[in-house]
């Protein structure tokens, strides 16, 4: 039997060294794709499904000739265009502010009280929350008071009401009145007025021969009796006026107002211009 002479291996020039060298290397550039995300395809050229939308502007030079009758003046000339038939003057509308928003408040913070006891600190939060305000019944007393001022304002109110539903109705008349019922009545207010003024002429105005014109509003009654006198507008001579007014009471009561004149009139006011003339005599205008 032959002996087999076996070849002899030849030593690897890889190490152990560099095997642990390549799989650590293998294993960081590993981790390294994990943790940032690297990954490996081909390009997408194609277009989104969804592309933006675009917006094409064209910008025109329009070249209005100018009317010939022009209401108003504008930076370019116009011919009509609106929706009402009437010149009305365009006007810019102003645009809504919005409103202003308050600025909100922060909540502030709850207070801290530290107390020490047997040399241990404690934080008590103090109570923020107001106390409850205690609604008191009212007192008997306060109920009849309550009671005598509602009482007493109604009372008022109904004295205002019967006041104001008995307010007279006033009629003003003058020389220029024209309605008949009226003007009679005046017409023959002043003939009376005129003959007790020339048979009571102030003697005054007769010896120094003053003379002058008054303006006198005279109310009367349904009855016919002088309610007020005022004097309007001054003769200039304080004998006259007080002639004039002493004249009009002498010759009341006057006579009761007809049917047709008290159904409209509870007070009957007679405007006049009086003269007393160089003639000695009065008359009424």
């Amino acid at each position: 039997m032959q002996d087999v002479t076996m070849p002899a291996l030849e030593t690897s020039p890889v190490t152990s060294t560099d095997r642990f060298t390549l799989t650590l290397f293998f294993a960081v550039v590993l981790h390294a794709m994990i943790i940032l995300g690297i990954t490996f395809g081909t390009p997408n050229a194609d277009p989104p499904d969804n592309p933006l939308p675009t917006l094409d502007i064209t910008v025109t030079n329009r070249s209005t000739p100018p009317p010939e009758e022009a209401d108003y003046l504008a930076q370019t000339s116009q011919d009509g265009g609106g929706n009402v038939t009437e010149k009305v003057r365009p006007q810019q509308a102003i645009p809504e502010q919005a409103p202003a928003v308050a600025q909100q408040q922060p909540a502030p913070a709850p207070t801290e009280v530290v107390t020490t006891t047997d040399s241990v600190t404690k934080i008590l939060p103090q109570d923020t929350a107001s106390p409850e305000t205690e609604r008191m019944d009212p007192t008997a007393a306060e109920l009849i008071e309550r009671s005598m001022e509602m009482v007493n304002l109604s009372e008022e109110i109904n004295q205002s009401m019967r006041a104001y539903a008995r307010r007279p109705k006033q009629v003003y008349v003058s020389a220029r009145t024209q309605e008949f019922k009226y003007a009679n009545y005046m017409a023959e207010w002043v003939k009376k007025v005129e003959r007790v003024g020339n048979l009571n002429y102030p003697d005054v105005a007769r010896r120094e021969g003053v003379s002058g014109k008054l303006l006198l509003d005279v109310a009367l009654n349904p009855d016919g009796s002088v309610r007020n006198i005022t004097l309007l507008k001054s003769s200039g001579h304080a004998a006259i006026d007080e002639a004039a007014i002493r004249i009009v009471n002498l010759a009341g009561p006057y006579p009761p107002f007809s049917p047709e004149i008290s159904k409209e009139a509870d007070i009957l006011h007679i405007t006049r211009t009086w003269e007393f003339s160089t003639s000695h005599h009065l008359k009424s205008h």
